[in-house]
């Protein structure tokens, strides 16, 4: 008998150190074409805060575009601790060349597999000054892509297709948004393409 709650103790001892050393829950991100914080997680783009260890993590409030993170940073999902991938650089960050009329792959990369409402695509419009932050003004609000989930969790990737809207140039941010089932957040992604 003592020996069965010395090893119960001994277990509960164990646990409770390893429960503190595993990292935050985490979840997903875009991974091709790069999103900001896949490039951020991979060290192709340097001075990225806390972002470079939680490529996943970029969660804000749910509702978007009529509610969510504020505009400028949206990037973020609102989420101060990664400011970084709201900022600009100067309209510097990577960007993946596309065509207008062109089928576009979306892989998103999941750590934690959420039940999930939908996804949904914006991209920038006409104009874009790609040495500013995103807003919602910046945006077309309509999405170019919506793929409903109604409530299925996702595997550990998915896939989505889309045709890249026409009547762009130069620089632009697709912002896309995965959107949770069953909490008040979603996941949000930006990834610059060159047209």
């Amino acid at each position: 008998m003592r020996t069965r709650h010395i090893v119960g103790a001994a277990v509960a001892a164990l646990a409770i150190p390893l429960t503190f050393a595993l990292p935050a829950q985490s979840h997903g991100y875009i991974s091709t074409p790069p999103s900001r914080a896949a490039l951020c997680g991979a060290e192709v783009v340097t001075d990225c805060g806390e972002i470079q260890w939680e490529p996943q993590s970029v969660e804000g409030p749910k509702g978007f575009p009529a509610a969510g993170p504020s505009d400028g940073t949206i990037c973020a999902g609102g989420n101060s601790r990664f400011a970084e991938l709201d900022d600009p650089r100067g309209g510097a960050w990577p960007t993946t060349a596309v065509t207008a009329g062109q089928q576009l792959t979306f892989t998103w990369t999941f750590t934690a597999r959420h039940a999930t409402t939908s996804f949904t695509y914006y991209l920038t419009k006409p104009g874009y000054d790609a040495r500013q932050p995103i807003t919602r003004s910046s945006l077309e609000l309509t999405p170019f892509l919506t793929v409903p989930y109604n409530g299925r969790q996702v595997p550990s990737t998915v896939s989505h297709t889309a045709t890249i809207p026409s009547g762009r140039t130069g620089h632009q941010v697709v912002v896309s948004v995965w959107e949770i089932a069953d909490t008040g957040n979603a996941f949000y992604s930006c990834t610059d393409v060159r047209f």
